[in-house]
């Protein structure tokens, strides 16, 4: 941030702005507090600290102030969202206020205004009084916990987790082919490792030609890096590894070419692809490339009766009456949603998949940071067959769009099993469909401070058969899962019949299709890939 010594920036925007609302409601209290009257919420930048008033239309006392610089804003739905506050150091609970709306126009201008004024806040208290400034806390510290990124570059700093990766041959060896069959895009260019981990990436991109390379590493495997990089001397004097996150490090020049691997489970987990994103930002020159350059999400609805009662089954545990004497059933309801709030991770036979996929597209040279803070993804399915769907099924993959050769790294059910496997969200209600019938619904994943997401979850299936055009919803059903908490299910893909297996088996390949810049329909886009990967499985 820049500042004049001796004088405070002033606020670029104007000196207040002020929402009326319906009705806003206090959450944290041991009985929440509603006020059904109208409020008006105000920002306002009084006494030169911005802050988040609540009022009643009708009186001049605050119902409840938000300190910006610690707030975060999500949406629950069109017309209502929470304000959550971080509790005091004293204090480990956090504040949260439910906020209705009049219309989904106001809520979005809300929104807007609130991301405005709170970075103004988070400015602000870089300032001294007397004008000196502060070290601002970059972008990854203010929205990450402290112990989250304590445990995070713990982890990451490990030998033991780096072979895990590098020992992941799908995965290294596509990034090492996507490299080296696209050399013209490397000879003689500036590269940026983000995120170098061992180095690995920043030793292939050397091979192919780069004239330099910065390998930015936050945890100590920036100096294992070191140590592997300066062990290959013919590379070495063409590798430079930085220690510091890409958020607060500084480059002589820019990137010709940003490379990096900033997946994680379901795509989005550890929520690296924001730092890709600041990096590209921050570093790449115009017109340069990122390797990866896109990521997909794609979904199905399968149906999985060994699963579904697998998971249900843990639960059972807090049926017993007579436990050492103790009666255990009041938490059974409880112990079985949670363990359907654990997305599941394994590697699973597409043949359970009930539907052609479809699949949301995320553009790394084109998003914004604050995009990836809330993804909202639509679901539209026709079922193939007539069964009991469980939940939605989840994997993806990436393009290196090469100047020469277009490469993806795909985690698709029945491709070569990669260290992320697949995903799949189990609903404790399953839905019973039929064969045609529509199922529809929504994936919305909401980042959190823990370095992940929180997913919910609504599926629903449409009346079908005859009279079906002026019906309305037969089923739903929904869940939130927590994506920081998985069941690993480490398990081989099931060898068992399933009814799907006595029609047609589409089955799934998400290789070489074409880029789409919107959500795609996987009955549009796939069915011939689907049928081509079933008869190479037969």
């Amino acid at each position: 941030m820049e500042a004049s010594i001796g004088q405070k920036q002033k606020p670029q925007h104007k000196e207040e702005d002020e929402f009326s609302l319906v009705s806003i409601s206090q959450l944290s209290l041991s009985r929440p507090s509603s006020s059904s009257s109208p409020v008006v919420a105000r920002f306002s930048c009084d006494s030169g600290v911005a802050e988040l008033r609540f009022l009643h239309e009708s009186e001049s006392t605050d119902v409840v102030t938000a300190d910006l610089t610690t707030s975060q804003l999500f949406k629950l739905g069109p017309l209502e969202s929470i304000c959550v506050s971080e509790g005091s150091e004293e204090k480990s609970y956090s504040r949260g206020v439910s906020i209705r709306f009049r219309s989904e126009a106001e809520s979005t201008a809300f929104h807007s205004a609130f991301q405005k004024w709170k970075k103004e806040a988070i400015n602000q208290e870089t300032e001294l009084q007397n004008g000196s400034v502060l070290e601002s806390r970059n972008k990854f510290d203010t929205k990450i916990e402290a112990s989250s990124a304590k445990m995070y570059f713990h982890y990451y700093g490990q030998l033991l987790h780096q072979q895990n990766m590098l020992q992941d041959y799908v995965r290294t060896g596509t990034y090492h082919a996507a490299v080296m069959e696209n050399r013209a895009d490397f000879i003689g260019r500036v590269v940026v490792d983000v995120g170098a981990g061992s180095g690995i990436l920043s030793l292939f991109a050397a091979q192919a030609g780069a004239k330099h390379v910065y390998a930015v590493e936050a945890s100590e495997m920036a100096e294992y890096a070191r140590k592997l990089i300066s062990g290959n001397p013919s590379l070495a004097q063409r590798i430079t590894v930085v220690k510091g996150k890409v958020e607060e490090v500084e480059l002589p020049e820019k990137a010709d070419i940003l490379i990096s691997e900033p997946m994680g489970t379901l795509l989005v987990n550890e929520r690296m692809l924001e730092s890709y994103v600041i990096a590209r930002d921050r570093f790449l020159g115009s017109n340069g490339k990122m390797f990866p350059t896109i990521g997909r999400i794609h979904m199905a609805p399968f149906s999985d009766e060994y699963l579904y009662v697998e998971v249900a089954n843990k639960a059972l545990f807090w049926q017993q009456q007579n436990y050492f004497g103790v009666d255990l059933t009041p938490l059974y309801g409880s112990a079985f949603q949670g363990y359907f709030s654990q997305p599941v991770v394994d590697a699973f036979d597409p043949r359970l998949l009930v539907a052609p996929p479809t699949s949301h597209v995320i553009d790394f040279t084109s998003i914004k940071e604050e995009d990836l803070y809330e993804i909202e993804i639509p679901l539209k399915f026709i079922a193939s067959v007539g069964t009991r769907i469980h939940g939605l099924a989840c994997w993806f993959d990436v393009l290196f769009n090469g100047s020469v050769v277009q490469r993806w790294l795909t985690t698709a059910p029945g491709a070569p099993t990669t260290h992320w496997y697949q995903l799949r969200c189990v609903l404790s209600q399953p839905l019973y469909v039929m064969a045609g019938q529509e199922i529809t619904g929504q994936l919305r994943m909401v980042a959190h401070s823990a370095q992940s997401y929180s997913l919910y979850l609504t599926m629903s299936a449409k009346m079908w058969g005859p009279g079906a055009d002026q019906g309305g919803i037969l089923q739903t059903s929904s869940c939130k899962l927590d994506l920081k908490e998985p069941y690993y299910r480490m398990s081989q893909p099931q060898p068992y019949p399933m009814a799907q297996d006595l029609q047609s088996n589409p089955l799934i390949n998400s290789l070489d299709t074409p880029i789409q810049s919107q959500d795609i329909d996987g009955s549009e886009l796939t069915q011939q890939q689907l049928q081509n990967l079933s008869a190479q499985l037969q």
